[in-house]
This record gives C-alpha cells, sequence and structure tokens, in this order.
C-alpha cells in the first residue's frame, strides 16, 4: 500500500464526552448511620445514530443501582458518548464495529465516572470490572435469533 493511500477499513474516534450523569441518594444521611455493605445491579445498554459528515454517535449507558436488605441506596447513571467516523465496511459489520468495538473504547471513561460519582455521594467505592463487549454483542444476536419467529 502506498504512503497516500487511506486504508479501506476505518475506525477513528474524534472526541469523547459524557453526555450525562447522574447520581440519586434519597435515604441520606440516614444511610450513614449503618455499615454499608451493598448488592449492585447494572444496566448497560447502547445506542448510535449517524450525525453530519459522515460521524457516528456511539452511547454506552450504565445504570448502577444499590440495595441493602432491600433498600435502595443510590443509583448512579452515566451515558459516555463518542462520535466515530468509521469507513468501509458493511452493514453485518459495521453493526459489530458500533455495538462491540466503541462500546470497549468507552468503557474506560465510563468506568470512571460511575466510580466517581458513587465515591463523592458517600457511597462505598464500587469499581466496576472490565466487560468483554465482543461476547455481549454475540450474545445479543444469539437472543434475536431465537426471538424471531420461524
Amino acid at each position: 500500500m502506498a504512503e497516500n493511500e487511506t486504508p479501506k477499513q476505518q475506525v477513528m474516534l474524534n472526541r469523547i464526552y459524557v453526555k450525562d450523569c447522574s447520581f440519586e441518594s434519597p435515604r441520606t444521611p440516614e444511610v450513614f448511620s449503618a455499615p454499608m455493605s451493598p448488592e449492585v445491579k447494572l444496566d448497560l445498554r447502547t445506542s448510535n445514530k449517524r450525525g453530519q459528515d459522515g460521524l457516528i454517535e456511539v452511547v454506552l449507558s450504565i445504570t448502577a443501582e444499590a440495595q441493602q436488605d432491600g433498600r435502595g441506596l443510590f443509583v448512579a447513571e452515566v451515558h459516555q458518548a463518542g462520535l466515530f467516523t468509521i469507513t468501509g465496511f458493511n452493514d453485518n459489520e459495521m453493526n459489530a464495529v458500533v455495538s462491540s468495538y466503541c462500546p470497549s473504547i468507552l468503557f474506560p471513561y465510563a468506568r470512571e465516572v460511575i466510580s466517581e460519582l458513587v465515591l463523592k455521594g458517600g457511597m462505598p467505592v464500587l469499581l466496576l470490572q472490565p466487560m468483554n463487549f465482543d461476547t455481549l454483542y454475540m450474545q445479543s444476536l444469539a437472543a434475536a435469533a431465537e426471538a424471531k419467529p420461524k
């Protein structure tokens, strides 16, 4: 390939930003009077939309809900977004890129925001473990295939 040639398939990250974030802990300050060892439920979602000039916005949404003894302690939510330029992929490949590759780039940023929100809310440290977005994407394809009427 000559130096001036552009690769046929390309994913370029143009910008990473927090689109939305929130932290709610309606039972404070009462929750601070007892030791905390919360059970945390995570919800991950991705969405994407094409913008101007061939840009694609990918949004990774993470919601962490913590409970202790069946009562809510906090809800932390972040919508971590990125603007990507993605070229040279067919439709199936493009779906994999925006549903797996792009969220894997965004996840460390979202994990940091969630952790800071929880810590600044006075709660125990919440460290989200790494996620395998390739596996999650394959599971979503399998679930969609099973849901299709035969």
